[in-house]
C-alpha cells in the first residue's frame, strides 16, 4: 500500500479508545499522513463530539469501560450514514467478536496492531469514497444502517459465530452445506460466503431444487444439446456452465430426486459435466453451497439421499440460528423492515412504540425472518400514518397455536411481597421455557434485574438461560 494513498488533508478520523496510549499512538499515526483527528475516551465521549462534527472515518476499540465499539456505531449511523467505521478487537475476546463488525462497521482489526494494517483499511475507505463521489451514487439512506453483508443484521453471539465460521469457509474453495430453518436467511448465508470469497466478482447462480420439476431439473442443471429432447430448439447453458469461476447454490438439495444424485456426485468429485444430448465434457471451476432445512443425515438412514453425496456436500457444515435464539436482534430487524418499506413506498418513516417491539420479543416465530418480514408488512401496510405500538401487534398478530397464559399462583393472605413477586418472576420465567431475555421483557425490568432476582430468589442459574 502506497503511503500517499493516506496523505489527504480533507480526511477526517475520529479515534475511540479508552486506553490514552492508544488514541495518542493512533492520532499521532493519522496526523503524519495529514488527517484531520479528534479523539474520545468512550462511548459519551464520542457521541458528543459525533454531534458536533462529521468525520470521514471513525476507529474505535470493541471493549471500553462505559460501553462497547456497537455503541459508537449506532452514533454513527444516526448521526451520518455516510461515516465508515473500522473496528478493533483485542485477542482473547470472546471469538464472535472478530465477526460482530458486521453489523454495520466498514472493517475490523484484530490487536495488537500495525498501523501498516490501519492504513490499508483507511486507504480502501477513502477509495470507497472517492468513488462514490466520482459517480454521483445512488443517494444512501439509513435503511442500510446496521446491515451485515449480504442484508444479514443482527449482533447476537448466536449469529456471529455462524458468520464467523461462514468467513472461514470463504477463504476456502470447499464446498459448503447450510442446514437450518426454513426462513432464517440460508441464501442470504451463502451470498455472504460468495461476497467474501475470492470468487466475489464472478456469477452466484442460484438454482431451487424444489421448485425445478422433476422432468427439467436435469436440463436446469446441466444444460442441454439442440434437439436432446422434444422442445430443444436450441442449445442451453446449465447452472453449472453459468456459475464458472463463480459460486453455484443449490437450494433445498434434499429434494433432488435419487436418480440425478449420482450425476452431481460425480460433478462434485470431477469438477466435469455433459450437456443433455452432447457426449464432450466441459470442466468447470466452482464452489457448490447447498443449502437444506431438513437433516439430510436422517434422510441418508432413511434412504432418501445418497451417503456418499452427503458426505462430499458435508465438507465444510453451517447453520444459521431460528429467530426464536436471537430475538435480541429483533429491534434492528424492525427498524430495517420500516426503513425499508417507507423507501419502497416513498413514505415517511414510521414511529415504532417500544411496547410493538417488546411483544414481538416474546414470539416464537416458528417461520423465522420471513414470518417476521411479512408481519412487519402487513402492519405497516395497514397502519400507515399511524404509530406502530401494541395495539397494532394485536390486532393484526395470528399465532399458529394458542399462546397460554402463565399460571396464576395460588397463595394465602399475609404472604409476604417477597414471595409474591418470587413466584411471579419463577412463573413467567416458566411461561417463556426459562428465557430470562424473554421474561425481563415481560416483567418490564432489565436482564441485569432479571438475573439478580433469579440469584436473590435462589432460582436455579441454569434452567434459566
Amino acid at each position: 500500500m502506497n503511503s500517499n494513498s493516506l496523505n489527504n488533508k480533507n480526511s477526517s478520523v475520529l479515534v475511540v479508545d479508552d486506553e490514552s496510549g492508544m488514541r495518542t499512538a493512533l492520532q499521532a499515526n493519522f496526523q503524519r499522513y495529514g488527517w484531520r483527528v479528534e479523539t474520545a475516551n468512550g462511548v459519551r465521549e464520542a457521541a458528543r463530539a459525533l454531534a458536533l462534527s462529521s468525520f470521514d472515518l471513525v476507529v474505535s476499540d470493541i471493549r471500553m469501560r462505559d460501553g462497547d465499539g456497537f455503541e459508537v456505531m449506532c452514533s454513527v449511523h444516526e448521526s451520518s450514514p455516510n461515516t465508515a467505521v473500522i473496528l478493533l478487537t483485542a485477542f482473547g475476546s470472546v471469538p464472535e467478536a472478530v465477526e460482530s463488525m458486521r453489523s454495520g462497521a466498514f472493517d475490523y482489526l484484530a490487536k495488537p496492531i500495525s498501523f501498516e494494517q490501519l492504513q490499508a483499511a483507511a486507504a480502501r475507505v477513502m477509495e470507497r469514497m472517492n468513488k462514490k463521489t466520482a459517480s454521483a451514487a445512488v443517494p444512501t439512506t439509513t435503511a442500510n444502517a446496521g446491515m451485515v453483508s449480504s442484508g444479514i443484521i443482527g449482533r447476537t453471539p448466536a449469529l456471529l459465530q455462524a458468520l464467523q465460521r461462514a468467513r472461514a469457509a470463504a477463504s476456502t474453495d470447499a464446498d459448503v452445506l447450510i442446514e437450518a430453518e426454513s426462513g432464517t436467511g440460508k441464501e442470504l448465508l451463502a451470498k455472504f460466503i460468495h461476497e467474501n470469497s475470492d470468487r466475489s466478482r464472478k456469477p452466484f447462480v442460484a438454482v431451487n431444487c424444489a421448485a425445478v420439476p422433476e422432468h427439467l431439473l436435469e436440463s436446469e442443471l446441466f444444460g442441454h444439446a439442440k434437439g436432446a429432447f422434444t422442445g430443444a430448439s436450441a442449445a442451453k447453458a446449465g447452472k453449472f456452465e453459468l456459475a464458472d469461476g463463480g459460486t453455484l447454490l443449490l437450494d433445498e438439495i434434499g429434494e433432488m430426486p435419487l436418480n440425478l444424485q449420482p450425476k452431481l456426485l460425480r460433478i462434485l468429485q470431477e469438477r466435469e459435466f455433459e450437456r443433455l444430448g452432447e457426449t464432450r465434457s466441459t470442466r468447470i471451476n466452482i464452489r457448490v453451497i447447498a443449502t437444506t432445512n431438513a437433516s439430510l443425515g436422517s434422510m441418508v438412514e432413511q434412504g432418501r439421499f445418497r451417503s456418499d453425496l452427503y458426505y462430499r456436500l458435508n465438507v465444510i457444515p453451517l447453520s444459521i440460528p431460528p429467530l426464536r435464539e436471537r430475538l435480541e436482534d429483533i429491534p434492528a430487524l424492525v427498524k430495517y423492515f420500516a426503513e425499508r418499506f417507507a423507501v419502497e413506498t416513498n413514505s415517511a418513516l414510521p414511529v415504532i412504540d417500544q411496547g410493538f417491539v417488546e411483544r414481538l420479543q416474546i414470539c416464537r416465530w416458528p417461520g423465522n425472518i420471513r414470518e417476521l418480514s411479512n408481519f412487519m408488512r402487513r402492519v405497516l401496510s395497514l397502519h400507515q400514518g399511524a404509530t406502530i405500538d401494541a395495539a397494532c401487534f394485536y390486532k393484526e398478530f395470528q399465532p399458529l397455536g394458542k399462546v397460554h397464559a402463565a399460571p396464576t399462583p395460588v397463595v394465602d393472605p399475609g404472604t409476604t411481597i417477597s414471595v409474591l413477586e418470587k413466584l411471579h418472576v419463577e412463573n413467567t420465567l416458566a411461561l417463556v421455557h426459562g428465557n430470562r431475555t424473554h421474561a425481563a421483557v415481560m416483567l418490564g425490568i432489565s436482564l441485569r434485574t432479571m438475573r439478580n432476582k433469579i440469584r436473590e430468589y435462589g432460582l436455579p442459574p441454569r434452567r434459566y438461560a
